[in-house]
């Protein structure tokens, strides 16, 4: 069967709306929404379990999770036992732990890295001006249990909220035949997360929101999930902090002629095996296009989950031409997506020119797995264009800043006049009063 992704081509009289056409459609959800029933409106979906759990709390989670999981549970069964989780960590691979330590060292030691620490204080004359950063109280991360379990996205969650020192940190995921998957609950134990909860996905977010009487409410939710999950996060978001509004999976790939096409076809075919999942090549050069297509052919025939990936690479990626590095760029920024790979001759100059992306991979050394699993930084990422104004999930989402002043006498004194005379243009005399009585006035 010829494989049938859609190359867009400058020079072609409907280049730019089939672009047009693209990054609309990536950013609209529907990829997000891919395999989910059509018929079903999912902010009201959404909207419909956020209140069923705000009024009958636990009762609901359980309805919910009995409805979409095929599995009943009491109250006492919400929560993962402290027994389950040490009979899982207990029983697991050597050899999956050992990975695990290795993968959370690296975790651990960028997050400590970038960790954003407080300047000393701004000292002017009486007066002490700072800041403070202090971890939320709790923290909720979501971790998929649907068609796919990524052990990865538990290394990638706790680990900088552990760094950021969240006193309280819970799990939720969903049950599969009643239990949790055992590599989860294993990684639970080794990361010394004691909080685990089954429930169904978007009655879990909601609970940890809201607060049910077994699921105490938290400060902040992250974690990746399908796109009821994100509607959750962005109904909810306001009554909690969220990492971001996150959809499916996705690259926008920059090459150019010195590329090695299959290495570009491997890379394209990893986005679209997420199923849903999306991966754009943008090049100036129309040879690569041509062949990183028939490279696709070859490499797509040798997969296991060959038809889904087949129509995610028809139905949610392309191969643009565009006139030159520039516009290729110009491209990149517009689609704003999760990973940005970068594969040119001048892998520097071109990240120069790349404002949003959530994160930039460089160099045909550098493929989007080993962010995925391995090499630090987050794999929990900015999708459908978000890129623009969120970034990768780290330890700095966990903390909060808090401004800190200090005046002396002699500091208010000086200062006193300015402020009253503000507060009374704006009409507001008891902000004047509160700095006039301080002079004895």
């Amino acid at each position: 069967m010829t494989l049938k992704i859609k190359i867009i081509r400058q020079g072609c009289d409907t280049f730019d709306s089939d672009v047009q056409t693209l990054r609309d459609m990536l950013r609209a959800g529907e990829l997000a929404a891919a395999g989910q029933n059509e018929q079903l409106d999912i902010p009201a979906v959404v909207r419909d379990i956020i209140a069923d759990v705000k009024t009958r709390g636990d009762q609901a989670v359980i309805d919910l999770t009995a409805k979409v999981e095929k599995v009943t549970l009491s109250p006492g069964q919400l929560r993962v036992s402290s027994e389950e989780i040490a009979a899982a960590h207990a029983a697991a691979d050597p050899g999956f732990l050992a990975l695990v330590r290795r993968v959370a060292t690296n975790i651990r030691e960028y997050q400590e890295h970038i960790r954003i620490q407080a300047p000393p204080a701004l000292q002017r004359g009486g007066r002490t001006l700072g800041v403070r950063y202090t971890p939320v109280d709790r923290a909720a991360v979501y971790v998929p249990g649907g068609r796919a379990i990524y052990p990865s996205s538990v290394l990638m969650t706790v680990v900088p909220a552990q760094v950021a020192a969240v006193p309280e940190i819970a799990m939720i995921t969903p049950p599969a035949g009643g239990a949790v998957n055992p590599m989860l609950l294993a990684l639970a134990g080794e990361l010394g997360v004691s909080e685990v909860y089954r429930v169904s996905g978007t009655a879990g977010i909601a609970a940890a929101a809201l607060g049910t009487e077994s699921i105490p409410a938290v400060d902040k939710i992250v974690g990746p999930g399908n796109a009821f999950i994100a509607e959750a996060k962005r109904q909810l978001c306001g009554l909690v902090g969220i990492d971001s509004v996150a959809g499916a999976s996705e690259v926008f790939i920059v090459a150019d002629a010195t590329a090695p096409p299959a290495w570009i076809a491997a890379d394209l075919l990893a986005q679209a095996e997420h199923n849903p999942g999306s991966a754009v090549l943008a090049t100036d050069c129309p040879d690569l296009a041509s062949d990183v297509v028939i490279a696709l052919e070859e490499q797509l025939a040798q997969l296991g989950r060959q038809e889904a990936t087949r129509e995610m690479l028809e139905k949610y990626c392309a191969i643009i031409v565009a006139g030159n590095m520039g516009e290729v760029c110009d491209l990149a920024n517009d689609f704003a997506t999760e990973h940005l790979q970068i594969i040119t001759a001048n892998d520097e100059a071109i990240a120069g020119e790349i404002r949003n992306a959530g994160a930039i991979f460089l160099g045909s050394c550098t493929p989007v797995p080993l962010g995925d699993y391995y090499a630090g930084p987050s794999h929990v990422l900015p999708t459908r264009g978000t890129a623009r104004f969120f970034g990768p999930l780290s330890v700095n989402d966990f903390l909060k800043a808090s401004s800190v002043l200090q005046y002396d006498a002699q500091a208010l004194a000086q200062d006193a006049a300015d402020v009253i005379d503000f507060a009374t243009r704006e009409g507001l005399t008891a902000h004047a009063q509160a700095v006039r009585i301080r002079q004895g006035k």
